[in-house]
């Protein structure tokens, strides 16, 4: 599964929001980030894996390129309610008892599945902060289950975990528009086409390296250019 995520299900939508600017750019990392972590799987989940597996809290690519950092634009002017594609239904999967992908995004109201695709249960565990986005914990015992939910609120980002297995977790940002991303592999991230003309506050959050904001004007049809360099926090 591409980097990008759950946004990846937005792209046959964009039309919806008419031609507009696009930006798109890349998070680079400065610093060198703590050692990431060997998970201990159970005996059940360590036979679904033939090497170790470690936390990917920093996945940095060879030329700095950071990975996971969610991508957005904080307010769209004018207080227009943007309705999520009814056709795109985006998967969070559980594969080898690991969440995949581990940063994503929906709109509000946007229904997603929750997939196991793991011969062996786990439950699912949403908490969320945000009043009016439920919590709930559903067991998915079987392969193969989908569990399909939505959420009402904006929320960036909002926590899943597995009770069963306490190293399980993925981070879902809920927007109230069509205009974000996660950064892939190479730390570049692409907004979905269609953003109106204006000035806005383009925001860049990674769970370690904390947010930046920039401010950005685009024009209509313009293809916008924004980096962000971020920088592993002193300990």
């Amino acid at each position: 599964m591409k980097s990008y995520g759950l946004m990846a299900a937005l792209a046959g939508a964009v039309s919806l929001w008419g031609a507009g600017a696009e930006v798109s750019g890349k998070v680079t990392l400065e610093g060198t980030p703590p050692k990431e972590i060997q998970i201990r799987f159970d005996p059940l989940c360590g036979k679904l894996h033939n090497e170790p597996v470690t936390t990917q809290h920093w996945v940095v690519g060879p030329d700095g390129g950071l990975k996971d950092v969610f991508v957005y634009i904080k307010e769209v002017p004018g207080g227009k309610t943007y309705e999520p594609p009814a056709d795109k239904v985006p998967v969070l999967d559980q594969v080898k008892c690991l969440y995949t992908p581990y940063v994503s995004g929906v709109m509000v109201n946007q229904k997603f599945k929750i997939r196991n695709s793991d011969p062996l249960m786990h439950n699912v565990h949403a908490t969320p902060k945000v009043a009016g986005n439920k919590e709930f914990n559903v067991a998915q015992p079987v392969k193969g289950m989908e569990y399909v939910t939505s959420f009402p609120k904006r929320e960036v980002l909002l926590r899943f975990k597995c009770d069963v297995h306490p190293w399980m977790f993925a981070y879902v940002g809920v927007m109230d528009h069509p205009w974000f991303a996660v950064t892939n592999e190479k730390g570049e991230y692409k907004l979905p086409a269609g953003l109106p003309p204006g000035e806005y506050t383009l925001v860049a959050y990674h769970r370690k390296a904390g947010e930046l904001t920039q401010k950005i004007t685009v024009k209509d049809g313009e293809k916008k250019v924004v980096n962000f360099t971020m920088k592993v926090p002193q300990r």
